[in-house]
């Protein structure tokens, strides 16, 4: 079996995009072949499993955690890519804990990039919506929307001072939801879809966002909206208290586990809710 390939990156820069996004700037030799037009793609960032930065090739295949994150933006000219971190306060784990406090000149390995995360643009309009998480590559979707698109973005953030100046065409009107606890309250951003007038037309429905939301907002579109299977992307990016381990294994019995299986998950979730872990 082939060994992954990756990639040493070196911190260029570090700044807060807003009090609870960090964008982290990346260079580094081995970004030399790193191909272009991956933004909303994604990349995984490797830690030990006490949450240290692994830089070193050699110690990529040992115990170790893996941390996926969007590709927000990669210049060939400048040879520097850009990743940006949701800060979680007291609730960060490893990745987040790490950009909140790198240094230029550090080091970590990444692997990737995986596919981008787009919307088709020949769609009627279009809905977009996502919490912090999934705002990097909902950015992405946005910045390379049709001049003349019509629709909504719908953005979930933790407070008044996250909200961004975004790159979007006059025809996309941006409602923000303040939620000062994510993941807690796992109706804001559905609520925030359910106040806006549907559209006429064929839309293209993006979303990204904490698992419960998710679902939340998956079942009102199968049950009250009609929306073409090729016209949806729905993905949760991260789930409230637990892991990306533990995440990885809800998505898949999520994705269409016999009910045993749902059903035994569910004791077993309502176990770890007893001593969450930190993802």
């Amino acid at each position: 079996m082939s060994q992954p390939n990756y990639r040493t990156i070196v911190v260029k820069r570090s700044e807060k995009v807003t009090p609870n996004m960090q964008r982290v700037t990346f260079t580094g030799d081995d970004l030399a072949d790193f191909p272009e037009n991956y933004e909303s793609g994604y990349v995984k960032l490797l830690f030990s499993d006490n949450g240290q930065a692994i830089s070193d090739k050699s110690q990529a295949e040992e115990k170790r955690l893996m941390r996926t994150y969007t590709i927000r933006s990669f210049s060939r000219e400048k040879n520097e890519l850009a990743i940006e971190f949701s800060l979680h306060g007291d609730k960060s784990g490893p990745a987040s804990t790490w950009a909140a406090s790198t240094k230029p000149g550090n080091k970590i390995l990444m692997g990737g990039p995986g596919p981008t995360k787009l919307v088709k643009n020949e769609s009627d309009w279009f809905l977009l919506a996502g919490d912090m998480s999934g705002m990097p590559a909902l950015c992405c979707n946005l910045e390379q929307l049709p001049e003349k698109a019509q629709g909504y973005a719908v953005i979930e953030v933790v407070s008044e001072s996250d909200k961004q100046t975004l790159k979007v065409p006059d025809g996309i009107a941006i409602k923000w939801i303040i939620n000062n606890h994510p993941g807690e309250n796992s109706n804001a951003l559905l609520n925030g879809i359910k106040s806006l007038p549907w559209k006429d037309g064929n839309p293209y429905v993006w979303v990204a966002c904490e698992f419960n939301s998710m679902r939340k907002i998956r079942d009102y579109l199968k049950n009250s909206r009609s929306i073409e299977k090729d016209n949806i992307y729905i993905s949760s990016y991260w789930k409230f208290n637990r892991t990306e381990e533990q995440h990885k294994v809800d998505k898949k019995i999520d994705s269409g586990a016999p009910p045993f299986v749902k059903a035994l998950w569910g004791i077993v979730t309502k176990c770890r809710e007893l001593s969450p872990l930190k993802g």
